[in-house]
C-alpha cells in the first residue's frame, strides 16, 4: 500500500537509457505483487503453467529484468525479511481482503461478467514462499544481485542508495524516502503502461526520479516531520487519522515540528488515539534494520533460466533462449568496457 504522497513531492521524468551502468536497488515484494496483479488473461484470470501453478511473476520479472540488463542496468533484487511485529494487524488486514476478493472472484466467475471478474483478480494476488524462492532462483541463474534484508526490503533498498552502493532505490511505494533513500525511482516499466487499480482501464506513464533532498527543501521540513506527516496520512503499518490528507499534515508538522507535539495535537483536534506502538514505528523509519552487504553480479547462467522457466513451467524455449543470449551479449560488453576503464 504504502503512503501517498504523490500530490505534493516534487518528480522528474527520466529515460531509461539515461541509467545504463548504474546499479539500481528493488523492493522485490512490490515489483512480484505488481506483475502478480496485472500479468493476467484478458478475463483477469492469471497466467499459470499447464500444471496450474501461477507464472505471472515468473514472467514479469524475467522479461522486464532482462529488457533492464540490456541496457546496461545492474539489478538488485531486495526480498522482505521478518516484519515488525506492530505490521500484524495490517498483514492480517490483507490477508481478509484477500480472502474476500478470491470469493468476489469467484461468483464473477459464475455468472460470468469478466469486468468484475477483473476488478477482484487484482485484489486477490497472493505470493507465497515457493513463488518467491523461484523468484530468488531466476534472479540469480540472471545473473542479478539477490538480497535477502533482515526485515522491510524496501527499507534495505533505501540503505544500499544511502550508502552509495546502489544509485537508487526502486518502488511504487514512496516510502522508500521515509527510510532515507536519497533517490526514488517509480514507474521502471517498459511498456510505460499501468492499469488503474480497481479499473479496467490503463494510463500511460514514464519513468520517473523523486529525489529526497529536493522533497524536504520544497516541502521545508526534515527527514523527521516527513515521517510525522506519513503517520498522520497513513502507512503500512498504521491507519491514518480522518481528515487529515497530505496537505493538511504537512501544515500541521511545519507548525509543530516535534513528534511529541504533533501527537498532543492531534489527538485533541481530532480526537484520534494513536496505536500504542507508534512511536516504534516512528523510531522504525528513522532507523530501521538493515545488513551492510556486499553487492556481487554474475554472468547469466542460460541453462538453469531454461530448466525453470521452460522445463518446470512451460514457457516459450525459442522466446527464453534468445532473450537470455541478449542478455549475455549486453553483459558481456559491460565487462569489456570496464576492463578498459579499469585498464586506464
Amino acid at each position: 500500500m504504502g503512503i501517498n504522497l504523490g500530490d505534493i513531492v516534487p518528480k522528474h521524468d527520466i529515460v531509461l537509457k539515461e541509467l545504463s551502468g548504474k546499479i539500481l536497488a528493488f523492493d522485490a515484494y512490490n515489483m512480484l505483487y505488481q506483475f502478480l496483479a496485472s500479468i493476467r488473461q484478458e478475463d483477469g484470470t492469471p497466467l499459470m503453467d499447464l500444471n496450474g501453478n501461477l507464472t505471472g511473476h515468473l514472467s514479469g520479472l524475467f522479461y522486464r529484468t532482462a529488457r533492464l540488463m540490456e541496457m546496461g542496468i545492474k539489478v538488485v533484487y531486495v526480498f522482505d525479511g521478518s516484519p515488525p511485529p506492530f505490521k500484524k494487524s495490517e498483514l492480517e488486514r490483507r490477508v481478509e481482503m484477500k480472502r474476500r476478493a478470491e470469493i468476489a472472484f469467484d461468483m464473477a466467475k459464475d455468472l460470468e461478467i469478466e469486468e468484475l471478474m477483473k476488478r477482484y483478480a487484482e485484489g486477490s494476488v497472493r505470493l507465497t514462499k515457493e513463488m518467491v524462492e523461484e523468484a530468488k532462483l531466476l534472479l540469480m541463474g540472471m545473473g542479478a544481485c539477490v538480497v535477502q534484508a533482515p526485515s522491510e526490503g524496501e527499507a534495505q533498498a533505501a540503505y544500499l542508495a544511502m550508502k552509495g552502493k546502489a544509485y537508487a532505490s526502486v518502488s511504487q511505494d514512496y516510502d522508500s524516502l521515509l527510510f532515507g533513500a536519497p533517490r526514488l525511482l517509480r514507474n521502471i516499466s517498459i511498456t510505460h503502461r499501468r492499469k488503474v487499480p480497481g479499473q479496467n482501464k490503463w494510463v500511460v506513464v514514464g519513468p520517473e526520479q523523486i529525489l529526497l533532498e529536493e522533497v524536504l527543501s520544497s516541502l521545508e521540513i526534515g527527514r523527521e516531520q516527513l515521517i510525522a506527516l506519513a503517520l498522520l496520512i497513513g502507512t503500512d503499518f498504521n491507519d491514518g487519522v480522518k481528515g487529515i490528507g497530505p496537505k493538511k499534515g504537512l501544515k500541521v508538522v511545519k507548525e509543530l515540528e516535534k513528534w511529541e507535539k504533533i501527537k498532543e495535537f492531534v489527538s485533541s483536534k481530532y480526537n484520534y488515539v494513536f496505536p500504542d506502538y507508534i512511536d516504534e514505528v516512528f523510531s522504525f523509519f528513522l532507523n530501521p534494520p538493515v545488513d551492510d552487504v556486499e553487492l556481487n553480479f554474475s554472468m547469466i547462467d542460460e541453462e538453469k533460466v531454461v530448466k525453470l522457466l521452460v522445463d518446470k513451467h512451460d514457457f516459450s524455449d525459442e522466446r527464453v533462449r534468445k532473450t537470455c543470449e541478449k542478455v549475455m551479449k549486453a553483459q558481456k560488453e559491460a565487462r569489456e568496457q570496464q576492463s578498459i576503464i579499469d585498464w586506464f
